[in-house]
């Protein structure tokens, strides 16, 4: 008696699955596209920034607080409505509120916001 293996079920089995995961990891890059924010540099007049953001993220803000790494409140804010989130690369510069003092070391933080204020994707730095 001779026994014969079906080899062609698991195959076939493997083509499919192999297929679909080919179909989602192409419709879900776009997906799970990058939102990020990074503090480029700090001077007295604002914050200079780089950030990407997807179209569907809901981004409409960047945020800045800027203030003493131990302080219960920031000492100076700004906002940057004009927002470009095509998932290319942008660079721009957060008008803070009061002046900041050179020299004095502050914390930063940053975030792109969306419509209801909630982060979408944030930072933060203290500088030397």
């Amino acid at each position: 008696m001779m026994t014969v293996t079906n080899f062609r079920r698991p195959a076939l089995a493997s083509s499919v699955f192999a297929a679909l995961a080919a179909a989602l990891v192409s419709t879900a890059g776009p997906a799970l596209a990058d939102n990020s924010i990074d503090i480029s540099g700090i001077g007295d007049g604002g914050v200079l920034v780089d950030y990407s953001c997807d179209a569907n993220a809901g981004v409409v803000a960047i945020k800045a607080m800027v203030g003493a790494p131990d302080a219960d409140r920031p000492s100076s804010t700004g906002a940057q409505n004009a927002v470009t989130c095509d998932g290319s690369h942008q660079s721009t510069v957060i008008e803070m509120g009061p002046p900041l003092t050179q020299g004095q070391r502050v914390q930063v933080r940053v975030a792109l916001v969306d419509r209801d204020d909630i982060v979408v994707s944030g930072q933060a730095k203290v500088t030397p």
